[in-house]
């Protein structure tokens, strides 16, 4: 699952008012464009309850015996 690549700091969360000045577009600017798209995808994944390993198509075998004759 993709999601534990991620950690959870609660220690830098903070709580803002509404009329603060939002920093966020300098922050996303400091980070890599890997980064950011690590950061989406990420939000996608928790938005669209989606994990990329379960997800995907399952394979089926199916073995069938031909009779000769």
């Amino acid at each position: 699952m993709l999601r534990t690549h991620f950690g959870f700091d609660k220690s830098a969360i903070s709580i803002d008012s509404i009329d603060d000045e939002a920093d966020d577009f300098d922050y996303w600017l400091a980070k890599t464009p890997d980064e950011r798209l690590a950061a989406m995808e990420l939000m996608r994944q928790i938005n669209y309850d989606y994990d990329p390993i379960a997800d995907r198509v399952s394979r089926v075998l199916e073995i069938v015996e031909i009779a000769s004759g």
